[in-house]
């Protein structure tokens, strides 16, 4: 059975890391658009969104997505993106407030098996944040490159007072990351996923894209009742 995270075999500069972050601290950091899955503040900061928007935080998979102009001034994070070669989807910050936590829950079509794998680099964190997945806690370390299988259960707490601020790739499995996965032990041959949003789950995310309505959000419900 494949593990439920691992960690890659390569790391990151924490200087450079911390020095793409402060050109990105003087945009909007956006609130997480459920609600219902978090208690304190969660937020986030596009890199590459579907709208090109830096506001724009969603991520669902099977869509275009493009580079914000705030990836030009990051030159260290899009030279981290060059690194996975494959296509990417969404690329954000994602801000765990102190004191705060995202509530256990389940994101579809995001293991490895579906053609999906979402990746985390921490670039603050430290003991306080518990992040699990599976039941299991995931050790991440400051500039470690994580792949965590999020079909499965997971949740975060930031016990801390200080905040934890990831950078998180979505990219699309091909045959650079088969071989990559191969080598860390990970079976590429399990069968994939090809289930489709059950009714209940498309009309939760229905009616949470339905709390803030855009050209971006009004798209991704017609997309999702045309399916």
């Amino acid at each position: 059975m494949n593990p439920s995270a691992m960690k890659l075999p390569i790391s990151f500069s924490t200087e450079k890391l911390l020095k793409d972050l402060v050109v990105c601290e003087n945009d909007l950091w956006t609130p997480h658009f459920n609600t219902n899955r978090y208690e304190g503040n969660w937020t986030s900061i596009s890199l590459r969104s579907h709208s090109g928007l830096t506001t724009d935080i969603l991520s669902f998979p099977n869509k275009e997505y493009i580079n914000t102009n705030l990836l030009d001034r990051c030159h260290y994070f899009k030279e981290i993106m060059d690194w996975f070669q494959c296509e990417k989807e969404a690329v954000r910050l994602l801000r765990l407030d102190p004191q705060s936590e995202i509530k256990e829950h389940v994101d579809n079509d995001t293991s490895y098996v579906d053609g999906f794998f979402r990746i985390h680099i921490p670039i603050i964190t430290n003991p306080e944040v518990f992040f699990y997945v599976d039941k299991k806690r995931v050790p991440m370390g400051i500039g470690e490159c994580w792949y965590a299988n999020f079909q499965l259960p997971h949740s975060v707490e930031n016990r801390s007072y200080k905040p934890r601020i990831h950078f998180t790739l979505d990219c699309i499995r091909n045959d650079w990351s088969d071989e990559l996965f191969s080598k860390m032990g990970f079976d590429i041959h399990q069968p994939t996923n090809t289930n489709t949003y059950t009714d209940e789950v498309k009309q939760q995310i229905i009616a949470e894209l339905s709390r803030n309505p855009s050209e971006t959000t009004a798209k991704i419900i017609a997309d999702l009742l045309a399916e």
